[in-house]
């Protein structure tokens, strides 16, 4: 029986077989460089075979998405669509399939077509699901479509509204808590840098956790953001930290006018962490995770930020706030301490629309990342790779040191314009226990930092990426903790 992936009406696809004609619209069918199309089932094909239909027109095989729609009688419309010339790369081969569902769902959308089916014995059902999500979805907030997460307008995704979300979005997944942390919390904790963000708005912040409610790891509960999935109820985590800045006006430090509703988006590192650890628990990958979202507004008002304050962090460290649209930095800070000093992760990834920079460097292709490991690099790169969500070394060096470190208190949040991403990550790195060895050890903790302001929003349309707000970081974490929870991680430094 052929293996088809469906398109529903919604377009969510779900892999099943398909026997019904009556079941499916359409049928997307990939076509292999040599020409090749594999055989429908009878109660999908029409009289004439898609390979012979494909032949008898000028269609090219070898060139990439070159497409034909066929309507048929009494049966699905064909969608046929060429993967292109083949390639020995195999990366390169998932990408081609992924483009090539997309344009073959669009084409077959177009045409009418409602529920759609994708014949998936050439190519992998993971990278046609990927695709037809993406390829299919339409940001709308007319009250008969779905609402996601990042796209909505700040005044319907505050600190509260967002945790309210993430409660719903996490139902019925019992291996996972949510933990929502108030103001009084935080200032218990003494996380003071990131309060100072959130002197100037209305919005009550939040510092959004998740705990395993499983009675078997019982002993194990503390307060932090907690999904365990690892065989060892007792290995060292993976820490992942999300910037949840749910508008940044910039504070005193205003912002421009113009473009400032994108920053709606502000809260993309969050969106992108917890989208990432909602995938990790619904696919029930073996590996313990723990994450911490530290949510607020920036704003103006009467009590807010001015520069030239100066705040203690949670760490100890003094910190001079120059400019208060460098805020991301701020709510990390003592995220990154909260997470790594009381749950020692092996490894701790950070992801924020932090810099200006990166877009100017990095276009929207790739997302800047700075690691103080070379292994943890690798497998970041080497999963980007393969899910194309590509990722960019960039330098993390203490030669960037002097612009953030010569002000009145131990740190300024920002070293000026030249280097400015490079500043941002090594005013990061401060505050990760564990990065620095101690008594000629070894680092505890492998860090790194992903920077998706350049990659967070989409002003080009690819053919299964459109415009708007692109969720980019996820499919490299999920990928990435998929490789690592493969792995046995008493040593992750070997294994890494």
């Amino acid at each position: 029986m052929q293996r088809i992936l469906r398109a529903t009406k919604l377009f969510v696809p779900t892999a099943r077989s398909m026997t019904s004609k009556a079941s499916i619209d359409a049928v997307v069918v990939p076509v292999l460089s040599n020409g090749d199309i594999s055989p429908l089932p009878p109660s999908l094909a029409g009289s004439v075979s898609a390979a012979a239909i494909w032949a008898s027109t000028n269609a090219k095989a070898s060139k990439a998405q070159e497409t034909r729609v066929i309507l048929q009688e009494n049966a699905p419309t064909l969608s046929l669509v060429a993967l292109g010339k083949d390639s020995n790369n195999e990366n390169a081969k998932r990408e081609a399939a992924r483009r090539a569902v997309a344009t073959g769902l669009k084409a077959a959308r177009d045409a009418g077509a409602r529920s759609i089916g994708i014949v998936t014995d050439k190519i992998s059902e993971h990278d046609a699901a990927v695709s037809s999500n993406l390829a299919l979805f339409n940001f709308s907030l007319q009250t008969k479509e779905k609402d996601p997460l990042m796209e909505l307008p700040a005044n319907m995704l505050t600190p509260t509204a967002f945790c309210e979300r993430i409660v719903k979005e996490f139902q019925g997944l019992n291996n996972v808590e949510i933990h929502v942390r108030d103001k009084a919390w935080a200032e218990e904790k003494g996380m003071r840098v990131f309060l100072s963000v959130a002197q100037g708005t209305a919005q009550p912040p939040k510092f959004l956790e998740m705990q395993v409610a499983a009675p078997l790891f019982a002993h194990f509960l503390t307060d932090y953001s907690h999904y365990k999935g690892a065989k060892d109820p007792q290995a060292r985590p993976l820490g992942l930290v999300g910037k949840g800045i749910t508008f940044d006006s910039g504070g005193i430090s205003l912002k421009p006018g113009a473009g400032m509703k994108l920053m709606r988006g502000d809260m993309g590192g969050a969106a992108t962490t917890v989208s990432a650890l909602l995938t990790i628990a619904k696919l029930g990958l073996p590996i313990n995770v723990v994450l911490a979202t530290p949510l607020t507004e920036n704003m103006p008002g009467g009590r807010a930020t001015k520069p030239g304050d100066v705040f203690t962090a949670m760490n100890g460290k003094t910190v001079e706030v120059d400019n208060t649209d460098a805020e991301g930095r701020l709510v990390l800070a003592d995220a990154l301490t909260y997470i790594s000093r009381e749950y020692k992760p092996h490894t701790l990834i950070d992801v924020a629309t932090l810099t200006g920079q990166v877009p100017l460097l990095s276009c929207e292709i790739f997302t800047g990342v700075f690691s103080t490991s070379d292994a943890l690099w690798d497998n970041l790169h080497a999963a980007g790779e393969a899910e194309f969500d590509r990722v960019w070394r960039m330098p993390l060096d203490e030669e960037f040191g002097p612009q953030i470190y010569n002000g009145m208190a131990d740190l300024i949040n920002t070293g000026g314009r030249p280097g400015g991403s490079c500043t941002a990550a090594l005013f990061l790195k401060a505050f990760v226990d564990g990065i620095e060895g101690k008594d000629g050890q070894e680092p505890t903790v492998a860090w790194a930092h992903m920077d998706i302001a350049g990659t967070m929003e989409s002003t080009r349309v690819t053919p299964y990426q459109g415009k708007g707000m692109t969720g980019r970081g996820v499919r490299a974490l999920v990928e990435f903790a998929r490789r690592l929870s493969a792995r046995d991680l008493n040593d992750p430094y070997e294994q890494l």
